[in-house]
């Protein structure tokens, strides 16, 4: 095998693997959450931001930032009458940014302790905190700047600590979810968390 062959059939099974993982990852957070009772709103996952968690590991941030970008305007698309209440186009881009696309492209950063932390499932635990809490500061931005705006809560709370009681609620535990279900997966699939099954020089 020559290195230009190698070197295709691995950006071959890069985008294969990238796309099944986006599929896997679209039908965990649309199709398998349950909504959290103790929250004012939103819903909790089984482990969502796990795939594409995953490409960022096999493949690196650029390829998870580009895997989650895709899954970032699928959740766009899928959720565009969201994006729609905007009052100004200000405040529809603002909503398509913070809700959408900055807070599930984030994803793509869940692999940049791999390398960085010895111990490999603390870096894992530490990747998953880190996208968590950068997606819960966009959607907690999004609804005190902009959706408090648009509809003053009813509970007489001001708009920053509303926004943070409501995305705190649920992002919590889909942090922990995710935490769990990445940290139980981690032994049994480590070679694949590490890309050891990837081969690294053509023959």
């Amino acid at each position: 095998m020559t290195q230009v062959t190698h070197n295709r059939s691995l950006t071959i099974r890069m985008m294969v693997e990238s796309a099944i993982l986006i599929g896997i990852a679209t039908v965990l957070n649309e199709f398998i959450k349950m909504d959290a009772p103790w929250a004012f709103g939103g819903s909790i996952t089984l482990g969502s931001m796990l795939p594409l968690i995953l490409i960022a590991w096999r493949w690196g941030t650029r390829q998870g930032l580009f895997s989650s970008l895709v899954f970032a305007l699928m959740q766009l698309l899928m959720g565009v009458k969201n994006v729609s209440y905007g009052q100004t186009a200000l405040q529809m881009l603002a909503i398509a940014f913070l809700d959408y696309i900055i807070a599930y492209s984030v994803y793509g950063l869940g692999g940049i302790f791999k390398d960085r932390i010895s111990n490999k499932m603390a870096a894992l635990a530490s990747g998953i905190v880190l996208v968590g809490v950068l997606r819960f500061i966009c959607h907690f931005v999004s609804g005190w700047m902009i959706w408090d705006a648009l509809w003053p809560n009813d509970k007489g709370l001001s708009g920053a600590v509303y926004s943070l009681i409501y995305n705190g609620g649920y992002m919590l535990p889909e942090v922990l979810v995710a935490l769990a279900a990445g940290l139980l997966l981690f032994v049994p699939l480590k070679k694949y968390w590490l890309g050891e099954d990837l081969p690294r020089q053509a023959a």
